[in-house]
């Protein structure tokens, strides 16, 4: 048989105290003495009582939790430990601020439907222009969000990372060895008409490749220089690079834009049974953990992926606990150049 729920009445009955005490116990308990304060809890705990989270939610209007807006598909996302760090990050503020935190990916496809069914207090916007219309979305509805690797604008809050400062690092660094055959894999956009319509972190990290191919004297028009979209999976690298290899001309370096697609070139160089560094040199961006022990260790460019999420949680806490919400965040990272054993000079043919 079904039993009855505890109500905060059969708790003041009990307790001998208000309903009034009651609530104030569990929701504004500086108005209660300790002593009152610890009788009530006593007895709440000994009937089972617990709060309704739906009608706390709505005397309060807050429910405590932040949501971390998806560009992709739960299950892409879990693929890339890139979210694993960042998520690492947003967790450290959550549990010192005492907030939970909600994932939202797409819903039917459609990260603007997500918005409305998302039972949060504010939104960390990862991986989107701030003129698309789930941002216009958020603006209108009066949400707080921070924005994290987009763009900077006037009067939103941001976390962003130098990505053209770490490429331009990584190219100069395979220029420098004599490579001059260099085969970019760019995180997949969706946008149609190249690299020059390119948004955000994509096109900071063209920026980057182009000024180091610039003082060599290439263009991604050289003979030798490709660029392509991949998608950011380990499968979309080792797709890349079996194409890449099956091509007469064959690139001596390879710069991928994300590890994880990077981790997918080496594991289809080693099935092919292709030397990494000795037919071709391999690099990535982002340092996860495999980069360091994978065979061979991945040079890459470190970007502070722990701190970018706790950073944006925490601009994102202060967005919702200030009464003034004018106050604005923005913040750029720095990145680190890695070099490890899958970069080599260019190999003799």
């Amino acid at each position: 048989m079904k039993t009855r729920r505890v109500t905060m009445q059969d708790v003041a009955e009990r307790a001998n105290v208000s309903k009034t005490a009651v609530s104030l116990a569990f929701n504004d308990n500086s108005r209660l003495s300790e002593a009152t304060l610890k009788h009530i809890l006593a007895v709440a705990a000994d009937l089972g009582y617990a709060q309704d989270p739906a009608a706390r939610m709505l005397r309060t209007r807050r429910t405590n939790s932040l949501g971390l807006l998806l560009p992709q598909q739960l299950d892409k996302v879990l693929e890339n430990p890139y979210y694993s760090q960042f998520l690492q990050g947003i967790g450290q503020t959550c549990q010192r601020e005492g907030f939970t935190l909600l994932l939202a990916p797409p819903l039917r496809g459609s990260m603007l439907k997500t918005i409305p069914y998302a039972a949060v207090d504010g939104f960390i916007v990862s991986g989107l222009e701030y003129d698309r219309g789930e941002v216009s979305a958020l603006r209108q509805r009066d949400i707080p969000f921070v924005l994290v690797d987009s763009e900077l604008h006037e009067g939103v809050s941001s976390v962003e990372i130098d990505d053209s400062e770490g490429i331009e690092q990584l190219v100069r660094h395979l220029l420098d060895l004599g490579h001059r055959s260099i085969a970019i894999l760019a995180i997949e956009t969706g946008i149609e008409g190249g690299y020059t319509k390119w948004r955000g972190p994509m096109l900071r990290r063209m920026q980057g490749a182009l000024a180091a191919l610039a003082d060599h004297d290439l263009t991604p028009e050289s003979p030798g220089i490709s660029i392509r979209e991949v998608p950011c999976t380990r499968l979309g690298g080792m797709r890349a690079f079996q194409e890449i290899w099956g091509e007469p001309d064959r690139p001596t370096a390879i710069v991928a834009f994300s590890d994880i697609i990077a981790l997918g070139v080496l594991d289809a160089a080693r099935d092919a049974g292709v030397s990494v560094p000795g037919e071709v040199s391999v690099s990535g961006f982002d340092d996860l953990a495999e980069a360091s022990w994978s065979m061979p260790s991945l040079t890459t460019v470190r970007q502070p992926i722990e701190s970018k999420g706790r950073l944006a949680a925490e601009f994102l806490v202060e967005s919702i606990s200030a009464s003034d919400s004018s106050r604005v965040h923005q913040q750029r990272l720095h990145t680190t150049l890695l070099v490890r054993d899958s970069t080599g000079p260019v190999p003799k043919r």
